[in-house]
């Protein structure tokens, strides 16, 4: 807890402190990857104090979408769902946020009660209230857990310039889901095919070309 209290401090200071880019955000709506992290860090204290089941519905937009692996509506799928004796715990790891702040993304590790580990990506939505609730939540198991970082990586789209068209798709058939920032600086889709394995792409502008910030395939 207290390297994650840092890393918010550190964050902080450092989007508090650096130059303006060319196309600037209106007041109150500029990226602000330190909120995204408190919140992420709240959602696993909520888990752990109150249920699993019961933070990620709390936490959920109401068009948030899960993996069961077929994608469900989160709400629907999770409305009185029991939760387990010991929840799962996580911890962001990465984030990345759209230039005006309406979308972020970020990813991390979890471990369960058994022992297994593995990663998470979340994406993120800014609410009318300036909160934030997670639309899509999507992950794996691994066979050796992800390396803890010394501070959480943020990272902001570029503000300069108009985004181009999001990249070509690496798969061309399955159900496709996506959503994009207000401003067009963030993107997320991911196809699902009809056995249940999926493929998922953050792109993050840098102000003049489309970077691949999260690429990854995950199966049933």
């Amino acid at each position: 807890m207290k390297r994650a209290a840092l890393a918010l401090a550190l964050i902080a200071a450092l989007f508090a402190a650096g130059p303006g880019e060319a196309r600037k955000p209106e007041f109150g709506n500029a990226a602000n990857p330190s909120a995204l992290i408190a919140t992420e860090i709240a959602f696993n204290r909520r888990a752990q104090e109150k249920g699993q089941w019961t933070a990620f519905r709390e936490f959920a937009a109401k068009d948030a979408m899960m993996f069961v692996p077929q994608p469900v509506n989160a709400q629907t799928w999770l409305k009185g769902r029991a939760n387990p004796p010991q929840s799962v715990v996580w911890q962001p790891h990465q984030v990345w946020m759209s230039c005006d702040g309406s979308l972020g993304a970020t990813r991390g590790a979890w471990q369960r009660p058994d022992g297994s580990t593995g990663y998470f990506t979340t994406i993120w939505r800014r609410q009318k209230k300036g909160d934030y609730k997670w639309v899509m939540d999507e992950g794996d198991a691994l066979a050796a857990p992800l390396e803890a970082p010394e501070l959480i990586a943020a990272r902001i789209a570029g503000c300069r310039s108009r985004p181009g068209d999001w990249p070509a798709p690496q798969w061309t058939d399955g159900e496709i889901r996506g959503g994009e920032a207000t401003d067009g600086t963030l993107f997320w889709q991911v196809r699902v095919r009809p056995d249940g394995r999926r493929h998922l792409s953050v792109g993050l502008w840098d102000g003049s070309q489309w970077q691949a910030a999260v690429s990854t395939e995950a199966g049933p």
